[in-house]
């Protein structure tokens, strides 16, 4: 066991960790980030990193930026809490749900407000059974999300979360929740068939599911316009088109969940612009505000409001809301983040970027470890695999993902395993030089990981 700094003991002994093996942890310890600035972060030792995934998928505008600080502090000074239950509101509350009605790429009545992802996408469940209520529907509640997708981590999203860990021993799905097909052709394409074709069979699989399940059960349908957590999984160009189809024809409600690809990630205001989506509602949250401040919302379509509207005048109330609801420090702190996106051309600018990345990305196709690259806007991610040719991948208990992570690290670059998918996601704000030295420093993290693996013999014989 490595000799532990007083910080690293201490954390070892306080803090639970998310996403880390806890057993395994306790021998190696924590890498303690003290400081950022732009895309870069630094640890208690004074290292640099090249923060390559934007802390969580989140920091879009990058560390340190001032005008976020200022807006955050004046409101604290201002009013730093206030509640909007029982008709009390805020300025800042109002103004931000105006905001966000003008960019959303969905017809929207009302803005809900949560503090997290996990807990938008919470919402989405509970107001897909309560409109379904409404309209003298109740057997109609099951909720259909897909393999390898990520929605969040409560008992309702972890649900539909598709990934073995969030489910495992924790007693989940809970029922009437369930997964389609994973749209990933790289790794579910039969031989022989086309792009088209797969995104036909993905289809239909959904709308086998449905006719298994009963139409008049089905509720709502989630998806995240490119797959974040799941691989950066990007379906095919046909996908969303023959999707939506199926969902029209079922009365199923459509959930976009953008708590990735929202604000500017994929080149456009929203995921479901860059991919031809239509849903009825998105899930809104991380780059909301940079992630500077916890912060998460929800759109309301009409036929939903009107729904609200019936169920708490019969009831009495409309019964859900958070302490942190429209908190308003959080708010003016997305205030301010969605006038600086408009001001200097945030989605213009990744837009501008997103050849440089997607070329780097496509190059790394000719590494003898990388079996297929994905890469839309500022996401990517490259897979590795065993046998170029074969597709076949390591075996997992083997953690190459993971071991390429932590060369990455060493080499002063955060980046995301999953599996053995690599993915980076910066800040938005990044240049073509600091893409080209994130890169850099990637493509040495995989020589390194070549090295590695022909040092422990890890290849199949």
């Amino acid at each position: 066991m490595a000799q532990l700094s007083n910080l690293a003991v201490r954390d070892i002994e306080t803090l639970i960790h998310p996403y880390t093996n806890l057993a395994a942890f306790r021998e190696t310890g924590p890498v303690v980030i003290e400081e950022g600035k732009g895309i870069y972060v630094y640890d208690s030792d004074g290292k640099q990193y090249i923060e390559g995934l934007a802390g969580l998928w989140c920091t879009s505008l990058g560390y340190g930026n001032e005008e976020l600080v200022q807006a955050a502090s004046e409101q604290m000074r201002k009013l730093p809490y206030s509640h909007i239950f029982a008709g009390k509101s805020h300025d800042t509350a109002i103004e931000l749900a105006e905001m966000l009605k003008e960019i959303v790429p969905c017809e929207t009545s009302k803005i809900l407000f949560g503090s997290s992802g996990s807990d938008a996408n919470d919402m989405q469940i509970k107001l897909t059974w309560y409109y379904n209520n409404a309209r003298g529907k109740p057997q109609k509640k099951k909720i259909i999300s897909r393999i390898k997708g990520y929605h969040g981590v409560t008992v309702a999203s972890g649900s539909l979360t598709g990934l073995p860990p969030v489910h495992a021993d924790f007693d989940l799905p809970i029922h009437n929740i369930m997964h389609t097909s994973c749209p990933h052709y790289y790794r579910f394409g039969l031989d022989g068939e086309t792009e088209d074709e797969f995104s036909t069979r993905m289809a239909a699989d959904l709308e086998d599911m449905i006719i298994r399940e009963g139409p008049d059960t089905v509720a709502g349908f989630f998806a995240e316009p490119i797959m974040g957590a799941g691989g950066v999984i990007i379906p095919p160009e046909a996908y969303y088109a023959r999707i939506q189809g199926v969902l029209e024809k079922y009365d199923v409600r459509y959930i976009g969940d953008e708590v990735i690809c929202g604000f500017g990630r994929t080149g456009k205001w929203f995921g479901c612009e860059t991919m031809g989506m239509k849903p009825h509602s998105i899930s809104m949250a991380k780059a909301i505000t940079s992630a500077y401040l916890p912060l998460s919302a929800i759109t309301i379509e009409e036929d939903l409001y009107q729904a609200m509207l019936a169920e708490s005048e019969k009831i009495g109330v409309f019964g859900h809301g958070y302490t942190y609801t429209a908190h308003p420090v959080a708010a003016a702190t997305a205030i301010k983040t969605l006038e600086i996106y408009k001001r200097d051309r945030i989605i213009e600018h990744a837009a501008a970027m997103t050849p440089v990345f997607e070329r780097r990305f496509k190059a790394l196709s000719d590494h003898e470890l990388i079996g297929e690259v994905r890469a839309k806007g500022l996401v990517g991610a490259a897979e590795i695999v065993e046998n170029k040719a074969t597709r076949a991948s390591f075996d997992p208990k083997k953690m190459v993902g993971p071991a390429m992570m932590n060369f990455a690290q060493k080499r002063g670059l955060m980046v995301r395993s999953m599996v053995d998918s690599v993915a980076l996601c910066p800040p938005l704000i990044i240049t073509e030089s600091e893409i080209n030295e994130m890169f850099d420093r990637y493509e040495a993290a995989l020589d390194d990981t070549v090295q590695w693996i022909k040092k422990e013999d890890l290849r199949a014989a």
